[in-house]
């Protein structure tokens, strides 16, 4: 038992070094993962953004639609203010659009942001990993050429 004893050391570093190449690898997923769920919810707020002009489009339409049968109803022609105030909605529903579209775009940047992020800080786990792991087999092969040089081995 005594003479196997001076290995301890470098097998447990050995050891070690395996351990830091599987939570390397382990952290990479992790990463992934959170990137693979950011760019499902990028595409999910495209998706919502074509939703929500849509749904606004039909909610404006109505709107224009009510304002016209109102104004007709109360005998007023559709010229002069009535007709500034179906183009101003127009214009607002326009801007309105372009805002709904905006604020999708701005998101689902932030989010693919987000999954290139998580991808690069995945790398660079799995990079800290296998250093940590050379280090540890250094530490192993130091140990074993102290023990050479002292006549253990």
């Amino acid at each position: 038992m005594s003479g196997a004893l001076p290995f301890v050391g470098p097998a447990l570093s050995l050891v070690a070094a395996k351990q830091a190449t599987e939570i390397g690898r382990f952290n990479q997923s992790v990463a992934n993962r959170n990137a693979l769920i950011a760019k499902q919810e990028a595409d999910q707020i495209s998706k919502l953004k074509t939703y929500n002009i849509n749904k606004f489009n039909q909610s404006f339409e109505n709107l224009q639609s009510t304002t016209k049968v109102r104004l007709l109803k109360s005998g007023v022609e559709l010229s002069g203010t009535a007709l500034k105030i179906l183009q101003s909605n127009a214009e607002q529903a326009e801007l309105q659009r372009g805002v709904i579209e905006y604020n999708a775009n701005v998101a689902a940047s932030k989010k693919l942001e987000e999954a290139n992020f998580a991808f690069i800080s995945g790398q660079i786990a799995r990079r800290r990993g296998d250093l940590a792991a050379i280090g540890y087999a250094s530490q192993a092969g130091t140990s074993l050429l102290q023990m050479r040089q002292v006549g253990l081995v």
